[in-house]
């Protein structure tokens, strides 16, 4: 890489930016080795445009270009890291395999026939998927799926029906949402609406057919009008989270589009059948019966899925035809698929120039070098494995070497969080055959490195499905299906989409789920090399086991490419495999430990003796690890994966009980299946029995079938009498009606065939919820970039506890893009007001020099560049020098209690009845026993967690005397009034960039949740975003990251409650009566006051609860510590306030001996 001197805008410094030197090498690729410079992407059925395409960069993600580049903004950013599923796209190709990606069991097979290849479809993160690897196939975004405005001409064929009226005259009965949408729409899925596109492209790469491919090009839709299961549902949608709307309604939305709909809800017995459809209905005393008939008795009103998805059908059939399910395949532009031979006039092929064209591109190897200011590197994408190992031998050795990227689920993560720099990244093509066969021989099951794993997934399900008997195909599934089952619970179905199983053994990730399992199965991997060029192939073979060498290294060379995984069939009999893994949710999480076994035994005279055996496991060490004993196996265990307490990751015992857990597990599990083999057959030595109480150890979730999902609620029927209106309103006949108004109105209701009555009684849908499911809700980020737009970023402080000495923008500003930096000098040079907060004037916009960083995270300036990333790059470059503080940080209410770091002068008390103290003091209490309990509860904080970051955009207009500010806040209005103290009520944009409030105006459309975190913790991004474009004269966009916002903006309160309480108890009746209660509670309220004290307060008020206490008495303090900010959230203190005193009453009834609900009754 060659530096370059540019001059930076806006300020007279010389900048250094990094040229591309691969830029000069294009010339030879293209000439010498046939590459190609421009990616081919088709989007929404259309050619992306050679000017768009152009743009795309070897580091920008997918998300990044559709969004940016595109100007399609419904597929959003959440997490940025593949965990929310805010950003879901579906990508289709064209491939050889002869099944859809994904496919299992209940897929939706939409073709049929012999063929030469298939339309798949999948779904993928376009957070973290690379724009360049989506060359040569199609991406369907939620705009393309439906628009609520018909925007797209192409839907209206597909979707838009008609049906002959009463006179004759046609109608439209189509509004253009996809059925998809349109149930999610009426089934109440969405609140905020900022995850709903992600989870509507998740369910529509669900519900997408296999396009079949005949060998005459032609596409078989065949089968289209069917579905998939709800088991299909239940197994593969784990990729997104919805915040705030709940998923019941969402789960109800996509099963009521499954042809097996209702055929699992309801009311039902062992038998089966649904009770209230049982012939023996009336005789029937099975418990399930009886209950059902107990509340259908007792008139109790009883609302489930069952029932909602069951009355939707109907309505679903008579919005939509049956078109619509096949759209993915219709869409998929035939430019992609491969030439086909037609015997045409003159013999030869008849497809257009374009279709050729293209095909004929896409034959090509493709190599883009950035030359821009985001110095996004190169990206080679060879078609031949020659090709592909030439690059590492020729790239190998320079600086930053080469990186190898597939579905880019790790290297992600690393540019983005780690902000590791790859000058080079190389995606092999699919022509590769040999990166992305599965196949098996009569030894080894061989998996191609780059294989997707929902690819291998399949496979496995595909071997495990063999109808044949032979002892091979035997040894196929038993070798199969401990990799589908931990594949079953590996990330989420978009990540699988795209991951592979070389990656994953590449990172040697400590957690990983499949590196244990395939070191436990003999796996070996056979790497590849080309030392010279016009020298042959080298492959070397080295087991999983040796191929860890220490925390995420491996022993490969640079120049080696991981080709394949060969793993060794598990013999037919009395040889056992089982993966384990435990994580804190099952879906979509890193495990805690995870583990895989093997074992194999030979039968003696006598009894069985292990003739091989092979324990791995991960999370118990920096790498996977084996274990090297099986006899007295638990203790050996212990004593081998003892670790410290300070282990990184925590919970070391919990952890060491884990691997143990799961010795006995696979011990339960090897007897069940050695029973299996046995059989019946007497000639075999004895086998070990299980008791009865250990049963329920021998199968874990890990190879069960997800559960159902689905909601029921009962209630009793509602109570109606007449009001006194009826009174005053008589009947037509003069009389007063005996029946409620209400319940005349939603009789009449039923019958009218006026449309104002029949909403009567019935649920409104969300009246964006339309324009959430077809990605058209504009959120703050959303807006459409106005011309000369920058882009924000905050720098923050990287140590708390210590004083700011100096803060040096310059490195920043030599950054090419970057265009200025600002600081709390700059505000004072605006003549602005630094201080801020909604009680206390004590938060700084931007934290001077001098005063000391209280918090990790506290922003210091804010860089403006051309970009998001020039931005973020500006800011990490900032140098910032720090004296730190003697003593300790005061981090948690403990440390707090301990310093004595409070804000005394809102400190609160609540007194009720007498001398609580001396209340507690005595023995007897008319003639009635005391008794006294002591104790304290804690209860920790909580992240908001809002899909939606942070965001603001900041507008100036008339040469920035006048500013408009755009912003994804609860209160506008603090937004803009956040300096109660102050003797002139002037906006905190206002006051900060000394500008007449008059001349600020704060707008908020929607947002994507806020929880009560954004009421005042998003006033500091408006503040800055405010300050640059007031000094910029130039419009400024600030939206935070995912990391960024959950590390500075605060969350719930933790509590601590500290109580002396005392109840009476009468010996005669045994009558408990609460007595007396002192409670000290104290809150974390990080370290500026925000909402601390108020959140406090009404902790105070619920800290009884519903119960009386003659005797009362209840302190709050609010305490000070090193922590962000924290601020409201749902329930304000309450919930905090009432889990104290529920604990209270359970630690008085336990030392009363009387149960909980007890004391509460009395």
């Amino acid at each position: 890489m060659t530096m370059v001197a540019v001059k930076a805008q806006k300020k007279k410094v010389v900048s250094l930016a990094y040229e591309n030197d691969d830029v000069e090498k294009i010339d030879h690729f293209v000439s010498q080795k046939g590459y190609r410079t421009t990616p081919i992407i088709y989007l929404n059925g259309e050619a992306v445009p050679t000017s768009l395409t152009s743009q795309a960069r070897p580091n920008q993600t997918l998300l990044n270009f559709l969004r940016t580049v595109c100007g399609l903004t419904g597929t959003k950013l959440g997490c940025g890291e593949g965990g929310c599923g805010a950003c879901t796209v579906l990508l289709s190709k064209y491939s050889k395999y002869s099944k859809d990606v994904g496919l299992d069991e209940g897929k939706w097979n939409g073709g049929g026939g012999g063929g030469s290849g298939r339309i798949v479809h999948m779904t993928v993160n376009a957070c973290l998927f690379p724009v360049l690897a989506a060359d040569g196939c199609h991406v369907t975004t939620v705009e393309g799926v439906g628009s609520w405005r018909s925007k797209y001409e192409g839907l209206k064929c597909q979707g838009a029906e008609t049906a002959a009226c009463e006179d004759g005259a046609e109608e439209k009965k189509e509004d253009y949402l996809h059925p998809v949408q349109r149930a999610m729409v009426d089934m109440h899925g969405s609140q905020c609406g900022f995850c709903t596109p992600g989870i509507i492209m998740a369910l529509y790469g669900l519900f997408a057919p296999e396009g079949k491919v005949l060998q005459n090009g032609q596409r078989d839709v065949e089968g289209v009008g069917g579905g998939p299961k709800v088991s299909h549902l239940e197994e593969h949608l784990d990729g997104n989270l919805c915040r705030c709307t709940g998923y019941r309604p969402i789960w109800d939305a996509a099963k009521s589009l499954c042809v097996d709909a209702f055929d699992d809800d309801g009311v039902r017995g062992p038998c089966g059948t649904p009770c209230r459809e049982c012939p023996e209905r009336d005789t029937c005393e099975m418990d399930c019966n009886v209950k059902d008939k107990t509340n259908v008795d007792a008139g109790i009103c009883c609302s489930s899925s069952s029932d909602k998805i069951r009355e939707y059908q109907n309505v679903l059939r008579a919005k939509h035809s049956e078109t619509w399910w096949n759209q993915p395949n219709d869409m998929f532009p035939k430019e992609l698929i491969p030439l086909v031979k037609v015997n045409g006039p003159n013999g030869d092929c008849e497809n257009d120039a374009v279709h050729a064209q293209t095909q004929m591109q896409l034959k090509k190897p493709l190599m883009i070098a950035d030359s821009s200011i985001h110095c996004g590197g190169t990206w080679f994408q060879p078609v031949s494995l020659e090709e592909l190992l030439d690059l590492f031998r020729q790239f190998a050795n320079d600086v930053g070497g080469v990186k190898m990227v597939v579905g880019n689920t790790e290297v992600g993560i690393e540019t983005k969080f780690k902000h590791a720099v790859y000058p080079r990244l190389i995606h092999p093509s699919e022509s590769i055959h040999s990166l992305y066969d599965i196949f098996s021989t009569e030894s080894n099951f061989h998996i191609g490195a780059c294989s997707s794993l929902s690819m291998l997934q399949h496979k496995c399900r595909e071997f495990m499905n063999s109808s044949s008997a032979d002892t091979l195909s035997s040894q196929k599934t038993r070798t199969a299906k401990p990799m589908h089952d931990m594949l079953r619970w590996f990330a989420s179905t978009q990540i699988r989409n795209v991951a592979c199983l070389g990656g994953n053994l590449a990172t040697a990730s400590p957690i990983s789920d499949m590196n244990p399992l395939m070191a436990a199965m003999g796996a070996s991997l056979v790497l590849a090399s080309r030392p010279s060029a016009d020298g042959a192939i080298k492959r070397r073979h080295i087991p999983v086991t040796d191929f860890f060498v220490g925390y995420r290294k491996v022993e490969k060379l640079d120049l080696e490419v991981i080709e394949r995984v060969d793993v060794p069939l598990i013999k037919p009999k009395f040889e056992y495999v089982a993966p384990f893994k435990q994580a804190r949710r099952r879906e979509d999480d890193i495990s805690i430990v995870t583990s895989g076994m093997r074992i194999s035994f030979s039968p003696a005279q006598e009894d069985w003796v292990i003739s091989d055996i092979s324990i791995a496991f991960g999370g118990m060490a920096p790498k996977t690890v084996l274990a090297q004993t099986f006899m007295h196996a638990r203790t050996e265990l212990q004593n081998e994966f003892r670790m410290p307490d300070d282990v990184p990751g925590g919970q070391a015992e919990y952890r060491l009980t884990l691997a143990c857990s799961f010795l006995h597990k696979f011990f339960l599990h090897c007897v069940t299946e050695l029973q299996k083999d046995v059989g019946s057959d007497s000639t075999y030595p004895p086998i070990p029995t299980i008791d009865e109480d250990e049963c329920s150890g021998i199968d874990g979730f890990v190879s069960k079938r997800k559960p159902c999902i689905g909601g029921e609620q009962k209630y009793p029927a509602p109570k109606v009498a007449v009001g006194l209106e009826a009174i005053h309103l008589a009947d037509d006949d003069g009389k007063s009606s005996e029946v409620p108004l209400a319940a005349k109105a939603a009789a009449e209701a039923k019958t009218s065939e006026n449309k104002d009555l029949t909403v009567v009684g019935k649920p409104a849908t969300h009246a964006s919820g339309p324009l959430h499911c077809t990605g058209e809700a504009i959120y703050a980020d959303d807006i459409p970039a106005p011309s000369n737009l920058l882009h924000g970023s905050l720098i923050l402080a990287a140590k708390c506890n210590a004083t700011v000495q100096k803060i040096d923008t310059s490195p920043a500003l030599k950054i090419a893009g970057v265009v200025a930096a600002f600081t709390y000098e700059d505000i004072e040079k605006l003549g602005g007001d630094n201080r801020m907060g909604p009680i206390l004037l004590d938060e700084f916009a931007f934290l001077p020099k001098g005063e000391v960083a209280e918090f990790v995270g506290q922003p210091i300036g804010i860089v403006i560049g051309e970009s998001q990333e020039i931005a973020e790059k500006g800011a990490r470059s900032v140098l910032v020098e720090y004296v730190e503080k003697e003593g300790k940080a005061v981090v948690s209410i403990e440390d707090a209690i301990e310093a004595g770091s409070f804000w005394t002068d809102f400190r609160h008390e609540i007194k009720r009845g007498g001398d609580v103290k001396m209340a507690l003091n005595q023995s007897q209490v008319d003639g009635k026993n005391l008794v006294v309990v002591e104790g304290s509860f804690r209860c920790g904080g909580q992240e908001h967690f809002y899909l939606e970051p942070n965001s603001t955009l900041a507008i100036p207009s008339e040469s920035g005397t006048n500013l408009t500010i755009y912003a994804s806040t609860q209160a506008p209005t603090k937004t803009q009034d956040f300096c109660y103290p102050c003797t002139k009520i002037l906006d905190c944009c206002a006051r900060v960039t000394n500008t007449p409030a008059a001349k600020v105006v704060v707008r908020m459309k929607r947002m994507g949740g806020g929880f009560g975190g954004k009421e005042t913790r998003s006033v500091f991004s408006s503040v800055a975003a405010a300050v640059a474009a007031k000094i910029s004269n130039r419009p400024v966009r600030l939206t935070l990251n995912r990391d960024t916002d959950m590390s500075i903006t605060g969350g719930r309160h933790a509590f601590l409650g500290v109580y002396k309480a005392g109840a009476l108890v009468d010996q005669e009746s045994g009558s408990v009566k609460l007595h007396a209660l002192d409670v000290q509670i104290y809150n974390n309220g990080g370290c500026k006051f925000d909402l601390t004290g108020p959140v406090l307060d009404r902790a105070l008020f619920h800290i009884d609860n519903c119960y009386y206490w003659p005797h009362f008495l209840a302190v709050g303090t609010p305490c000070k510590t090193s922590q962000p900010p924290h601020t409201a959230f749902r329930g304000f203190g309450g919930p905090q306030g009432m889990a104290i005193a529920e604990h209270i009453i359970d630690h008085i009834a336990a030392e009363c001996h009387i149960s909980g609900d007890k004391l509460r009754r009395e």
